[in-house]
């Protein structure tokens, strides 16, 4: 028998129907049968996953083996007996609810014989909305550089490996990770890889969230997924000299494993469990958080990171709910920028930049969401016939912060605009005399959408205010020199808040009255 140009390991464990799929997909590979060898490893499945291989080892006797052995409690030990039997040029792994696109495995194996890879990464995307980073895939590259690309946030064993890569590193998945073991594997694949390439050319891999979200990532425990950091923490500090090139992997697994244990789901356990958890995460951001990885942090993930290091456990289940709020808590105006009262803000015995806590951007784009209540005509503080329109925020900021935070236009005109607080949010006022609209240069049956423009300190956010019914004003005449204009203000299907200017002309004036003139006999 000539040796198979590429084992696919599946571990398997309770995974009908979608193992039917996966393994279809392997069977229907475009590389043939000739060149592929399948081995599948059943962990005590009792789903009828094991009967269903064994259904497809009989049919396919040259191509699939089957291994059976109890339980082990994850897919490492199944990968590893399934390692020791292959007999491909190249491995690849796939998940048992996942498959494969038709011509992957060819074009794979092509790629690495035409550049000498011992790594090949191929296009992966999610199914039934599960989440695959995207950014390694940005384009087809013939060799990458794990510390300097994207490819730490792709860590999945789900890769072309070249075997004997494998076997000479003596490469094999961790038994003693219930979650998480791929990674030490796939990681020092990659550091020890002569070249490792990426095709963004085909989707390869469909990697499929389950209806009933059993995958080992979506199921796994509290108490898994912190040991799974820390494990993997430790072992990058002992692949890894210390400095740039270790910092560049650590950063994913500070903002992914280890931030991620620090969400809402922290503050369901009991007040021992989370000191005992806050305590294990500090000395992690102790030992090994550095000033390169601090800087190199999402804000919000930086700030929960630093509080767990600094702060004590009041402060970090406060920044946990505060962070999970859709709206922003109170905020501070200093020079151009806007900083979030998150807990820690100007404490001194943190010492923590006000930089940290800077949400100029993303409070300006939560205020920008007004709601309009009312339509309708009225006069301004000068007595002039005015167009007042009344909208509501559900923020209390604009009227706190004071001055010109809130523009509302019509066209290119500005209106005068005044706000007040209203509970916990903002009423905004803002009036249109009639002579400005006009001035406004609106061209005949043009309709011109009121938009709002909130600008906070420097930095604008435009979008079109909107309402959440139906509103309007009755159409007003106005006359500009010898021309008369009718100015009708409404909203439209989609909510938006319109002005309409027309002119009123001899044939209109003559429709209308014809229109309003009583119809009968002579």
């Amino acid at each position: 028998m000539n040796q198979p140009d590429v084992t696919v390991v599946v571990a398997v464990y309770n995974t009908m129907p979608y193992l039917t799929v996966c393994l279809d997909s392997l069977l229907g590979q475009s590389i043939g049968l000739g060149r592929l060898e399948v081995v599948a490893v059943d962990d005590g499945s009792t789903d009828g996953s094991g009967e269903e291989l064994d259904r497809f080892a009989k049919q396919y006797p040259g191509t699939v083996t089957v291994l059976h052995q109890p339980n082990s409690g994850g897919p490492a030990a199944p990968s590893n007996r399934a390692l020791d039997v292959a007999q491909g040029r190249y491995v690849f792994f796939v998940g048992s609810d996942d498959h494969l696109g038709p011509e992957a495995l060819e074009r794979l194996v092509d790629a690495a014989d035409r550049w000498g890879s011992d790594v090949v990464l191929g296009r992966m995307v999610g199914t039934n909305k599960r989440y695959v980073h995207q950014a390694i895939y940005a384009s087809s590259a013939e060799q990458v550089d794990l510390f300097d690309s994207e490819l730490p946030w792709s860590l999945s064993n789900t890769k072309l490996f070249r075997r004997d890569l494998v076997e000479r590193l003596g490469l094999r998945f961790r038994e003693d990770m219930a979650m998480g073991s791929d990674q030490p594997f796939t990681l020092e694949a990659c550091v020890r890889a002569g070249r490792i390439s990426v095709l963004a050319d085909y989707v390869y891999y469909y990697a499929v969230k389950r209806d009933n979200a059993q995958n080992i990532t979506y199921a796994s425990r509290f108490s898994e997924r912190l040991r799974c950091a820390e494990e993997l923490i430790g072992f990058v500090v002992g692949l890894i000299e210390a400095g740039p090139r270790r910092d560049a992997i650590l950063v994913r697994h500070f903002s992914w494993e280890v931030a991620k244990l620090l969400r809402y789901d922290f503050l369901d356990l009991d007040p021992a469990e989370q000191e005992q958890v806050h305590q294990r995460i500090r000395r992690l951001a102790e030992s090994h958080l550095t000033d390169l990885i601090r800087d190199r942090l999402a804000p919000d993930v930086r700030l929960r990171l630093l509080l767990a290091r600094n702060g004590d456990l009041d402060q970090l289940r406060q920044l946990i709910r505060q962070q999970s709020e859709k709206s922003l808590p109170a905020v501070t105006v200093d020079g151009d920028h806007c900083y979030a009262h998150y807990a820690g803000f100007r404490d001194p015995e943190l010492g923590f930049p006000d930089e940290w806590y800077d949400v100029t951007e993303r409070a300006a784009k939560l205020m920008v969401k007004l709601t309009a209540t009312e339509l309708a005509w009225g006069r301004d503080a000068a007595g002039a016939p005015a167009l007042v329109l009344t909208a509501h925020s559900r923020w209390p900021q604009p009227a706190d912060l004071g001055g010109d935070v809130v523009q509302v236009s019509v066209g290119d005109r500005a209106a005068a605009v005044s706000s007040r607080p209203d509970g916990p949010g903002t009423v905004v006022r803002a009036e249109y005399p009639m002579d400005r609209l006009l001035a406004a240069g609106l061209s005949a049956d043009r309709q011109r959408k009121v938009e709002v423009t909130i600008s906070v300190l420097g930095g604008a956010v435009t979008a079109p205010l909107r309402s959440n019914r139906r509103l309007g004003a009755p159409r007003r005449l106005a006359r500009r020199g010898f021309q008369w204009y009718a100015i009708t203000p409404s909203t439209d299907r989609d909510g938006r808040v319109l002005v309409t200017i027309t002119p009123v002309t001899a044939r209109r004036m003559i429709a209308r009255l014809a229109r309003l003139r009583p119809s009968g006999g002579k």
